[in-house]
């Protein structure tokens, strides 16, 4: 697990995103919210903060309630982006996370962020000791599944502009967050290409 020690957001704020997010399920009475978010382990990560490494093995998982990540791995020394994951997504690796075996990416932080952070011994206290957080994680990765699969999908059956396009469309704030060489290699092309791409479509709209 990194070390990030450094305050980047207050405690306060950290709690309030993890109290806000956990409310938002509607199956748990306030004074339950309260007492599970004192069970979970939630943490402050710096921007470029690397969570997991290519090639190491995790027992962690995390989730998202502030700021940005990023999935990729190397080929022939080249970073290529598989996935994003912005607020209230799951950053789950999950043949690594059940299996315990070595990473075949990495997962850093684009932003500063705030993070939920899981273990499958956690996860089994946590749900003996809260059994409607089994529904609320059913939920959410029910959510996420759906989501993902649609994304991936699309971006097979995509060209590169279409993909470009798709994302505007759909997630206009990631394509605003993320710097262009990281988007590009998301996208599956070099950075000159998409910036031609960009070209073409703001001339189109004039």
């Amino acid at each position: 697990m990194p070390n990030d020690s450094a305050i980047i957001f207050s405690e306060e704020i950290i709690q309030g995103e993890l109290i806000s997010f956990i409310s938002k399920f509607n199956v748990l009475e306030p004074a339950e919210v309260k007492e599970m978010a004192t069970h979970i382990q939630v943490k402050a990560f710096h921007k470029g903060a690397v969570l997991l490494c290519e090639g190491k093995k995790t027992q962690s998982c995390f989730f998202v309630l502030k700021g940005l990540l990023r999935q990729y791995h190397l080929v022939d020394g080249i970073e290529k982006t598989i996935r994003f994951f912005e607020e209230e997504e799951a950053a789950v690796l999950f043949t690594e996370y059940m299996s315990q075996a070595a990473s075949n990416s990495t997962l850093v932080c684009v932003e500063d962020s705030i993070l939920i952070i899981g273990s499958p011994e956690e996860e089994g206290v946590m749900y003996e000791q809260f059994p409607k957080l089994q529904q609320i994680t059913r939920l959410m990765v029910e959510r996420d599944l759906a989501r993902t699969q649609d994304v991936l999908t699309r971006f097979v059956a995509l060209s590169p502009m279409e993909r470009y396009e798709y994302l505007l469309k759909e997630k206009p704030s990631l394509v605003q967050r993320v710097p262009q060489h990281q988007l590009a290699s998301y996208i599956g092309i070099t950075p000159e290409s998409l910036s031609r791409i960009r070209k073409r479509m703001t001339d189109a709209s004039r």
